[in-house]
Protein backbone atom coordinates (compact mmCIF):
# COMPACT_ATOMS: atom_id res chain seq x y z
CA UNK A 1 0.00 0.00 0.00
CA UNK A 2 2.59 2.24 0.86
CA UNK A 3 4.30 1.82 -2.44
CA UNK A 4 1.34 2.29 -4.59
CA UNK A 5 0.77 5.53 -1.97
CA UNK A 6 3.93 7.05 -3.26
CA UNK A 7 3.09 6.34 -6.47
CA UNK A 8 0.35 8.62 -6.37
CA UNK A 9 1.92 11.13 -4.51
CA UNK A 10 4.02 11.86 -7.62
CA UNK A 11 1.25 12.28 -9.87
CA UNK A 12 0.06 14.62 -7.41
CA UNK A 13 3.46 16.66 -7.04
CA UNK A 14 4.60 15.84 -10.56
CA UNK A 15 8.12 17.27 -9.91
CA UNK A 16 10.95 16.37 -8.17
CA UNK A 17 14.65 15.63 -7.88
CA UNK A 18 15.91 12.65 -6.07
CA UNK A 19 19.45 13.71 -7.56
CA UNK A 20 20.27 15.42 -4.35
CA UNK A 21 18.94 13.06 -2.34
CA UNK A 22 21.15 9.80 -1.23
CA UNK A 23 20.58 6.52 0.04
CA UNK A 24 20.92 2.94 -0.03
CA UNK A 25 19.46 0.29 -2.63
CA UNK A 26 18.02 -1.94 0.24
CA UNK A 27 18.21 -5.03 -3.04
CA UNK A 28 21.54 -5.21 -2.21
CA UNK A 29 21.56 -5.83 1.46
CA UNK A 30 18.44 -7.69 1.61
CA UNK A 31 18.65 -11.57 2.43
CA UNK A 32 19.04 -13.75 -1.05
CA UNK A 33 15.84 -15.53 -0.15
CA UNK A 34 14.07 -12.09 0.22
CA UNK A 35 15.39 -11.45 -3.64
CA UNK A 36 14.30 -15.14 -4.40
CA UNK A 37 11.01 -14.53 -3.02
CA UNK A 38 10.38 -11.11 -5.09
CA UNK A 39 11.60 -12.81 -8.26
CA UNK A 40 9.48 -15.71 -7.53
CA UNK A 41 6.16 -13.04 -7.49
CA UNK A 42 7.08 -11.07 -10.65
CA UNK A 43 7.98 -14.06 -12.65
CA UNK A 44 4.92 -14.84 -14.49
CA UNK A 45 3.66 -11.07 -14.50
CA UNK A 46 2.47 -10.10 -17.86
CA UNK A 47 4.75 -7.15 -18.96
CA UNK A 48 6.71 -7.28 -16.11
CA UNK A 49 10.01 -5.54 -17.69
CA UNK A 50 10.37 -2.41 -19.83
CA UNK A 51 9.26 1.41 -19.60
CA UNK A 52 8.22 1.60 -23.58
CA UNK A 53 6.64 -0.31 -25.44
CA UNK A 54 4.51 -0.12 -29.25
CA UNK A 55 0.83 -1.43 -29.71
CA UNK A 56 -0.49 -2.12 -32.93
CA UNK A 57 -4.11 -2.70 -34.51
CA UNK A 58 -3.89 -2.66 -37.98
CA UNK A 59 -3.37 1.19 -38.84
CA UNK A 60 -3.54 2.44 -35.33
CA UNK A 61 -0.81 2.71 -33.22
CA UNK A 62 -0.12 3.48 -29.07
CA UNK A 63 3.84 4.27 -27.84
CA UNK A 64 3.70 4.02 -24.47
CA UNK A 65 6.09 5.04 -21.82
CA UNK A 66 6.44 3.70 -18.80
CA UNK A 67 7.17 7.52 -16.14
CA UNK A 68 8.05 8.24 -12.91
CA UNK A 69 6.92 11.11 -11.39
CA UNK A 70 9.98 12.29 -10.04
CA UNK A 71 12.88 14.48 -11.88
CA UNK A 72 16.22 12.32 -12.64
CA UNK A 73 18.99 12.99 -14.89
CA UNK A 74 18.31 9.82 -16.24
CA UNK A 75 15.14 10.30 -17.81
CA UNK A 76 16.83 12.54 -20.41
CA UNK A 77 17.78 9.10 -23.07
CA UNK A 78 14.04 8.25 -22.81
CA UNK A 79 13.60 11.67 -23.84
CA UNK A 80 15.75 11.90 -26.81
CA UNK A 81 13.92 8.41 -27.83
CA UNK A 82 10.78 9.71 -27.64
CA UNK A 83 11.07 12.92 -28.74
CA UNK A 84 10.55 12.17 -32.83
CA UNK A 85 7.36 10.12 -31.81
CA UNK A 86 5.54 12.92 -30.06
CA UNK A 87 6.48 15.62 -32.38
CA UNK A 88 4.94 12.95 -35.03
CA UNK A 89 2.17 12.04 -32.81
CA UNK A 90 -1.65 13.26 -33.35
CA UNK A 91 -1.64 13.75 -29.56
CA UNK A 92 0.10 13.05 -26.19
CA UNK A 93 -2.04 11.32 -23.24
CA UNK A 94 -1.23 12.00 -19.96
CA UNK A 95 -2.67 11.61 -16.14
CA UNK A 96 -3.34 14.94 -16.32
CA UNK A 97 -2.63 17.37 -18.69
CA UNK A 98 -1.64 20.94 -17.59
CA UNK A 99 -5.08 22.15 -17.14
CA UNK A 100 -6.21 19.28 -15.70
CA UNK A 101 -3.55 19.64 -13.04
CA UNK A 102 -4.30 23.64 -12.85
CA UNK A 103 -7.71 22.61 -12.00
CA UNK A 104 -7.21 20.18 -9.03
CA UNK A 105 -4.07 22.70 -7.31
CA UNK A 106 -7.01 25.23 -7.69
CA UNK A 107 -9.63 22.82 -5.77
CA UNK A 108 -7.15 22.29 -3.06
CA UNK A 109 -6.40 26.06 -2.48
CA UNK A 110 -9.81 26.94 -2.51
CA UNK A 111 -11.43 24.30 -0.51
CA UNK A 112 -8.84 22.89 2.53
CA UNK A 113 -11.19 20.51 3.47
CA UNK A 114 -10.37 18.71 0.77
CA UNK A 115 -7.35 17.49 2.45
CA UNK A 116 -8.45 18.27 6.08
CA UNK A 117 -11.52 17.30 8.04
CA UNK A 118 -12.52 20.15 10.26
CA UNK A 119 -15.07 18.20 12.51
CA UNK A 120 -13.85 14.80 13.04
CA UNK A 121 -11.80 12.98 15.34
CA UNK A 122 -8.47 14.00 15.29
CA UNK A 123 -5.69 11.58 14.36
CA UNK A 124 -3.79 12.06 17.92
CA UNK A 125 -7.29 10.58 19.38
CA UNK A 126 -7.63 7.98 16.62
CA UNK A 127 -4.23 6.42 16.87
CA UNK A 128 -2.40 4.76 19.67
CA UNK A 129 0.11 6.82 21.71
CA UNK A 130 3.06 5.49 20.15
CA UNK A 131 1.75 5.64 16.67
CA UNK A 132 0.86 8.95 16.95
CA UNK A 133 4.69 10.20 18.37
CA UNK A 134 5.92 8.23 15.53
CA UNK A 135 3.53 9.80 12.86
CA UNK A 136 3.81 13.43 14.33
CA UNK A 137 7.53 13.15 13.99
CA UNK A 138 7.08 11.56 10.85
CA UNK A 139 5.23 14.55 9.45
CA UNK A 140 7.90 17.19 10.98
CA UNK A 141 10.39 15.84 9.35
CA UNK A 142 8.21 16.32 6.10
CA UNK A 143 7.80 19.60 7.08
CA UNK A 144 4.73 19.64 8.38
CA UNK A 145 3.79 20.50 12.08
CA UNK A 146 1.72 18.15 14.60
CA UNK A 147 -0.84 20.34 15.22
CA UNK A 148 -1.83 20.73 11.11
CA UNK A 149 -1.04 16.75 10.53
CA UNK A 150 -3.68 16.40 13.58
CA UNK A 151 -6.54 17.62 11.21
CA UNK A 152 -5.70 16.15 7.92
CA UNK A 153 -6.97 13.42 6.44
CA UNK A 154 -5.90 9.88 6.51
CA UNK A 155 -4.92 9.26 2.66
CA UNK A 156 -3.49 12.24 2.53
CA UNK A 157 -1.36 11.83 5.40
CA UNK A 158 -0.23 8.54 3.90
CA UNK A 159 0.25 10.02 0.85
CA UNK A 160 2.93 12.48 2.52
CA UNK A 161 4.37 9.73 4.14
CA UNK A 162 5.34 8.30 0.65
CA UNK A 163 7.59 10.57 0.09
CA UNK A 164 10.86 10.99 1.21
CA UNK A 165 12.19 13.91 2.88
CA UNK A 166 14.80 14.87 1.07
CA UNK A 167 12.65 14.43 -1.98
CA UNK A 168 10.16 17.23 -0.36
CA UNK A 169 12.99 19.46 0.52
CA UNK A 170 14.39 19.34 -3.09
CA UNK A 171 10.69 20.33 -4.26
CA UNK A 172 10.78 23.04 -2.42
CA UNK A 173 14.29 24.31 -3.04
CA UNK A 174 14.06 23.54 -6.85
CA UNK A 175 10.67 24.07 -7.87
CA UNK A 176 9.94 23.83 -11.82
CA UNK A 177 13.73 23.66 -12.20
CA UNK A 178 13.78 19.59 -11.59
CA UNK A 179 10.63 17.83 -13.48
CA UNK A 180 9.39 14.24 -13.51
CA UNK A 181 9.40 12.31 -16.87
CA UNK A 182 5.94 13.27 -17.43
CA UNK A 183 6.34 17.15 -17.16
CA UNK A 184 9.06 16.88 -19.34
CA UNK A 185 7.08 14.70 -22.32
CA UNK A 186 4.35 17.38 -21.94
CA UNK A 187 7.02 20.05 -22.85
CA UNK A 188 8.38 18.04 -25.53
CA UNK A 189 4.92 17.86 -26.85
CA UNK A 190 4.11 21.83 -26.33
CA UNK A 191 6.98 22.59 -28.20
CA UNK A 192 6.02 20.58 -30.92
CA UNK A 193 2.40 21.88 -31.24
CA UNK A 194 1.37 18.19 -30.64
CA UNK A 195 -1.46 18.57 -28.22
CA UNK A 196 -1.61 17.24 -24.49
CA UNK A 197 -4.78 15.97 -23.25
CA UNK A 198 -5.82 13.83 -19.82
CA UNK A 199 -6.69 10.41 -19.02
CA UNK A 200 -8.77 11.12 -15.93
CA UNK A 201 -10.82 14.09 -14.49
CA UNK A 202 -8.84 16.06 -12.40
CA UNK A 203 -10.87 15.00 -9.11
CA UNK A 204 -10.52 11.66 -9.99
CA UNK A 205 -7.92 11.64 -6.88
CA UNK A 206 -11.40 12.30 -4.35
CA UNK A 207 -12.81 9.34 -5.39
CA UNK A 208 -9.78 6.91 -4.95
CA UNK A 209 -10.74 6.12 -1.54
CA UNK A 210 -14.25 6.28 -1.40
CA UNK A 211 -15.91 3.53 1.00
CA UNK A 212 -13.19 2.63 3.04
CA UNK A 213 -13.73 1.74 6.64
CA UNK A 214 -12.35 4.21 9.04
CA UNK A 215 -9.96 1.23 10.19
CA UNK A 216 -9.08 0.85 6.63
CA UNK A 217 -7.99 4.85 6.60
CA UNK A 218 -5.65 4.15 9.86
CA UNK A 219 -4.30 1.36 8.14
CA UNK A 220 -3.32 3.15 5.42
CA UNK A 221 -1.28 5.02 8.29
CA UNK A 222 0.31 2.08 9.86
CA UNK A 223 1.37 0.09 6.82
CA UNK A 224 3.21 3.41 6.05
CA UNK A 225 4.71 4.31 9.09
CA UNK A 226 7.39 2.22 9.44
CA UNK A 227 9.19 2.69 6.51
CA UNK A 228 9.06 6.26 6.81
CA UNK A 229 12.14 6.68 8.58
CA UNK A 230 14.20 5.25 6.48
CA UNK A 231 12.59 6.71 3.31
CA UNK A 232 15.71 8.07 1.22
CA UNK A 233 16.72 4.70 1.19
CA UNK A 234 13.17 3.05 -0.08
CA UNK A 235 13.32 6.07 -2.78
CA UNK A 236 17.05 4.97 -3.96
CA UNK A 237 15.72 1.50 -4.17
CA UNK A 238 12.34 1.99 -6.28
CA UNK A 239 13.56 4.82 -8.38
CA UNK A 240 16.74 2.42 -9.32
CA UNK A 241 14.62 -0.48 -10.24
CA UNK A 242 12.82 2.20 -12.61
CA UNK A 243 15.64 3.01 -14.38
CA UNK A 244 16.70 -1.11 -14.53
CA UNK A 245 13.13 -1.49 -16.22
CA UNK A 246 12.55 -3.89 -13.20
CA UNK A 247 8.53 -2.37 -12.78
CA UNK A 248 7.18 -5.29 -11.38
CA UNK A 249 9.46 -5.97 -8.34
CA UNK A 250 8.68 -2.45 -7.52
CA UNK A 251 5.38 -3.55 -6.32
CA UNK A 252 6.40 -6.82 -4.95
CA UNK A 253 9.25 -5.31 -3.12
CA UNK A 254 7.36 -2.89 -1.49
CA UNK A 255 4.79 -6.46 -0.52
CA UNK A 256 7.74 -8.19 1.33
CA UNK A 257 8.72 -4.82 3.18
CA UNK A 258 5.62 -4.31 4.60
CA UNK A 259 5.59 -8.34 5.45
CA UNK A 260 9.06 -7.84 7.26
CA UNK A 261 8.64 -3.69 8.58
CA UNK A 262 5.31 -3.04 9.07
CA UNK A 263 4.03 -4.23 11.80
CA UNK A 264 0.46 -5.82 10.15
CA UNK A 265 0.13 -9.86 9.52
CA UNK A 266 0.50 -10.92 6.05
CA UNK A 267 -2.96 -11.59 5.20
CA UNK A 268 -3.44 -7.53 6.66
CA UNK A 269 -0.36 -6.27 3.90
CA UNK A 270 -1.75 -8.67 1.74
CA UNK A 271 -5.02 -7.35 2.13
CA UNK A 272 -3.68 -3.44 1.71
CA UNK A 273 -2.00 -4.27 -1.26
CA UNK A 274 -4.88 -5.87 -2.97
CA UNK A 275 -7.43 -2.99 -2.10
CA UNK A 276 -4.36 -0.69 -3.63
CA UNK A 277 -3.85 -2.78 -6.67
CA UNK A 278 -7.69 -2.20 -7.07
CA UNK A 279 -7.88 1.56 -6.11
CA UNK A 280 -4.84 3.22 -7.62
CA UNK A 281 -4.13 1.01 -10.55
CA UNK A 282 -6.64 -1.68 -12.08
CA UNK A 283 -9.65 0.03 -11.93
CA UNK A 284 -7.64 3.61 -13.50
CA UNK A 285 -6.42 1.36 -16.13
CA UNK A 286 -10.11 -0.10 -17.08
CA UNK A 287 -10.96 3.89 -17.29
CA UNK A 288 -7.84 4.60 -19.69
CA UNK A 289 -8.74 2.18 -22.12
CA UNK A 290 -11.75 3.98 -23.67
CA UNK A 291 -10.06 7.23 -23.91
CA UNK A 292 -6.52 5.51 -25.93
CA UNK A 293 -8.84 3.49 -28.09
CA UNK A 294 -10.72 6.72 -28.85
CA UNK A 295 -7.61 7.98 -29.67
CA UNK A 296 -5.77 5.60 -31.55
CA UNK A 297 -9.03 5.46 -33.66
CA UNK A 298 -9.08 9.33 -34.50
CA UNK A 299 -5.34 9.66 -34.92
CA UNK A 300 -4.67 8.12 -38.20
CA UNK A 301 -0.97 7.06 -39.74
CA UNK A 302 -0.36 9.98 -37.01
CA UNK A 303 -0.37 7.69 -33.64
CA UNK A 304 -0.23 8.59 -30.05
CA UNK A 305 1.81 8.79 -27.30
CA UNK A 306 0.47 7.99 -23.93
CA UNK A 307 2.67 8.13 -20.76
CA UNK A 308 2.05 7.59 -17.13
CA UNK A 309 3.15 5.88 -14.00
CA UNK A 310 5.09 2.50 -14.86
CA UNK A 311 2.87 0.64 -12.42
CA UNK A 312 -0.23 1.23 -15.01
CA UNK A 313 1.86 -0.66 -17.98
CA UNK A 314 2.54 -4.55 -15.72
CA UNK A 315 0.02 -7.25 -14.84
CA UNK A 316 -3.47 -8.80 -15.76
CA UNK A 317 -5.16 -5.40 -15.64
CA UNK A 318 -2.31 -3.50 -16.43
CA UNK A 319 -2.76 -1.40 -19.37
CA UNK A 320 -0.53 -3.13 -22.02
CA UNK A 321 -2.71 -6.79 -21.59
CA UNK A 322 -5.40 -4.87 -21.71
CA UNK A 323 -4.68 -3.31 -25.14
CA UNK A 324 -3.67 -6.91 -25.99
CA UNK A 325 -7.14 -8.24 -25.21
CA UNK A 326 -8.84 -5.06 -27.55
CA UNK A 327 -6.40 -7.19 -30.25
CA UNK A 328 -3.29 -5.09 -30.44
CA UNK A 329 0.07 -6.53 -30.53
CA UNK A 330 2.80 -4.79 -27.82
CA UNK A 331 6.32 -4.83 -28.77
CA UNK A 332 8.57 -3.84 -25.93
CA UNK A 333 11.11 -1.14 -27.51
CA UNK A 334 13.42 -0.94 -24.69
CA UNK A 335 14.25 -4.00 -24.18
Amino acid sequence: MRLMIAALMFALSGQGALAACTGQNLFDTMPPEQAQAIEFASRDVPFRKGLLFQAVRGDQHITLVGTYHFGDARHQPMIERVRPLIERAHALYVEAAPEEEARLTRALTEDPTLMVDPDGPTLPERLSAPEWTTLSQAMSDRGTPGVITARMRPWYVALMLGVSPCMIRTMAEQGEKAEGLDHLLVAEAQEADTPVRSLEPWDTIFGLFDGLTPEQELDMIRASLPAASYADDYAVTLTDAYFDGNVWAIWEFGRFDAYANSGLSREEVDGQMALAQTRLMDDRNRAWIATLLAGAAAAGDDGIVAAFGALHLPGDAGVLSLLQKEGFTITRLDG
